[in-house]
């Protein structure tokens, strides 16, 4: 059977578990939540809200889409990056088993509704291409065996940091139309963004 076949399954399996869910959450979705499943974080300046995910061990196998367009699984890193991307840019990236994959294994976007392909470029953290609006900060999988991927919505170099909008990190409100702020490095021709397991940061080149 091939990989369609076996996402399409998947797909109608999520379906199922969301259906048999009903009103009802996993257990580790309602307990210990630094804020309650579903509940709004907050909204980048373009608009593309972000819900909590309750903690990071908590998955509820429930398809999300925007506008008909599937962006992931609720409400998980990869599914608000793949939304902001869609409301952002018009492109979506391709399926990941976890964020980090999409360092290693993805290396373009496509088009909504054409289907064109844009090339994903990658910079490895402390590269002389500074981070830009848009880019998608990627974490590598030690970081809870998943990673984590983030989009840079503002650079402040006065500040010398850059904001990021997110879902599933802290699944705290966010301070203002951000989730947090990460501090930038320049040293010998490089940027550096001081944060813990990061690998780098992506970018859409149309």
């Amino acid at each position: 059977m091939n990989q369609y076949f076996w996402k399409v399954s998947f797909f109608l399996l999520c379906l199922g578990c969301s259906a048999a869910f009903g009103a009802t959450l996993p257990a580790q979705c309602e307990s210990n939540c630094v804020s309650a499943y579903g509940g709004v974080l907050g909204k980048s300046p373009s608009g593309v809200i972000a819900y909590s995910n309750c903690n990071s061990g908590c998955v509820v196998f429930e398809p999300s889409k925007y506008e008909g367009t599937y962006t992931g699984i609720k409400w998980q890193c990869v599914e608000y990056a793949r939304r902001w991307l869609l409301v952002n840019t018009g492109v979506v990236y391709g399926d990941v088993d976890v964020a980090a994959d999409i360092w290693h294994k993805i290396d373009h976007v496509t088009s909504v509704p054409g289907g064109e392909e844009f090339q994903l470029v990658q910079y490895i953290n402390g590269s002389a291409a500074m981070p830009a609006k848009g880019d998608l900060l990627i974490y590598a999988k030690e970081y809870l065996g998943t990673g984590h991927v983030a989009v840079v919505t503002a650079v402040d170099r006065g500040a010398g940091v850059v904001k990021v909008a997110e879902q599933n990190f802290r699944n705290n409100s966010w301070p203002g139309d951000f989730a947090r702020t990460i501090p930038i490095a320049e040293r010998d021709g490089g940027y550096w963004l001081l944060d813990a397991y990061l690998l780098g940061w992506k970018r859409v080149v149309k």
